[in-house]
């Protein structure tokens, strides 16, 4: 097996998906037949891609695609200070870079709109901590940096900040529209040959000699070697059908639409107060924050005694009126880390699961990430796998379809149960640039 040095930015690419836009189609895959349970974003993008790269693949939706959590999700692309460990940290990372790439890959087709956000203390205390995570997050090569209220008012000059003992401003980051985003990716799938078919209630598995045959739904069979589940908070009951336990906990989060506004915020606005964004389409979105709402009231008085709070903010917010208010139920696993990949009982008979924490919410990093090793491998979200986040090991090795690429560095992790592993991985975040280049890649 021949092994290859790679750069931190291949590595990246690689992982991230920004490798697939030049990958030919693998003649192994076009003999997978997937079926996805799940048309929100990650499904969406799933469905694009492995429809991309050969597969057969159908998309089932119990209702309408991108009318879940998509539907009423923050949509914010990063990976800011509560992203740790390192290994959760890095796949949100990495999820930066994908998009990046969607967007390359996709030029003035997606509602992403980059810029960074800001975020804000006026107490010091807070501000002593929120200056070591911003320290923290710096070591791991993040671009983010302390900046003052001038530059806070320069960078957004709408917001009324209040007291500011510091602020921040993580430059990578971005927002999207997430329906819309889902609508693209779906669009696109389907001329790559992918069905999509809504509305369709997974029912049942058909099994034979113990490997998937078929997914059942209430509008027909879908004949199927790979079942991949990605139905937010109905993930659960499929995934236990393959006799897959997945343990998630209520997570409400409640936003606040307006109509559509002349442009009054260019950035991610994260405030003491409120948590805010302007969509393309000019709506701006508002909500307290990404740790579960306070309430899961969602009737036009309280909307409007939100704006009015984050009217302290911003002051056009205090004069608009609401167009909708949203409860969305965000599919968060018990111990707040991502569920990706095969279940190691279950991978030789078809049945994978992919559920993200704040999929939608807190992470619009979140472009599904997937890489075909010999077929269907492994499929991640925007986080990572529940307890391999932890481990911390010395250097990387990523085989693929027989070839190995090593980059040295500091950090293991592996995915449990998968055709695709990587067994160690890391790389000196204080260097923009690695020290090895043109790898060769053979994919």
């Amino acid at each position: 097996m021949r092994t290859t040095a790679v750069d931190r930015r291949t590595l990246l690419q690689l992982i991230a998906g920004a490798a697939f836009a030049g990958v030919p189609r693998i003649a192994h895959a076009a003999r997978e037949r997937i079926v996805i349970a799940g048309g929100g974003i990650i499904g969406a993008n799933l469905a694009y891609r492995l429809a991309k790269r050969g597969a057969q693949v159908t998309l089932v939706e119990r209702t309408r695609p991108a009318g879940g959590a998509t539907a009423n999700s923050f949509a914010w692309i990063n990976a800011t200070y509560s992203k740790q460990p390192f290994a959760y940290f890095l796949l949100n990372r990495l999820g930066i870079e994908a998009w990046q790439q969607l967007d390359r890959e996709l030029p003035e087709q997606l509602p992403l709109q980059w810029g960074g956000s800001l975020e804000w203390y006026g107490d010091q205390k807070r501000a002593g901590e929120f200056r070591d995570e911003i320290r923290h997050h710096q070591a791991w090569g993040y671009p983010a940096h302390v900046i003052d209220e001038a530059a806070l008012r320069a960078l957004e000059p709408r917001i009324q900040p209040g007291p500011v003992a510091i602020g921040a401003h993580a430059e990578l980051e971005g927002s999207v529209d997430p329906v819309r985003v889902t609508e693209v990716l779906l669009e696109r799938a389907k001329r790559e040959g992918a069905h999509i078919v809504y509305p369709a209630e997974v029912t049942g598995l058909a099994e034979r000699e113990g490997r998937l045959r078929a997914v059942r739904t209430n509008a027909g069979d879908f004949e199927a070697d790979v079942l991949i589940v990605a139905c937010g908070t109905d993930t659960p009951r499929v995934a236990s059908m393959a006799g897959i336990r997945v343990p998630l906990k209520d997570s409400p989060g409640v936003l606040v639409h307006t109509p559509p506004q002349p442009r009054l915020l260019q950035r991610v606005v994260l405030s003491p107060l409120a948590h805010m964004k302007q969509k393309p389409d000019g709506r701006i979105v508002t909500g307290s924050g990404f740790g579960g709402s306070p309430t899961t009231q969602m009737d036009r008085a309280t909307g409007e005694q939100f704006l009015k709070t984050a009217g302290q903010v911003l002051p056009e917010l205090a004069k608009m009126d609401v167009e909708k208010v949203t409860l969305g139920w965000r599919p968060l696993p018990q111990d707040e880390f991502p569920i990706v990949g095969f279940d190691p009982r279950r991978r030789r008979r078809g049945a994978a699961r992919a559920v993200s924490h704040r999929t939608l919410q807190d992470s619009r990093r979140s472009l599904a990430i997937t890489m075909s090793v010999g077929g269907i491998g492994w499929m991640g979200g925007t986080g990572w796998t529940e307890a391999d986040s932890r481990a911390v090991a010395a250097a990387v090795e990523v085989r693929v379809r027989g070839s190995a690429f090593r980059v040295q560095g500091s950090f293991r992790f592996r995915v449990p149960g998968s055709r695709f592993e990587v067994q160690r991985y890391g790389f000196s975040p204080a260097h923009a640039e690695p020290q090895t280049s043109n790898p060769n890649l053979e994919l």
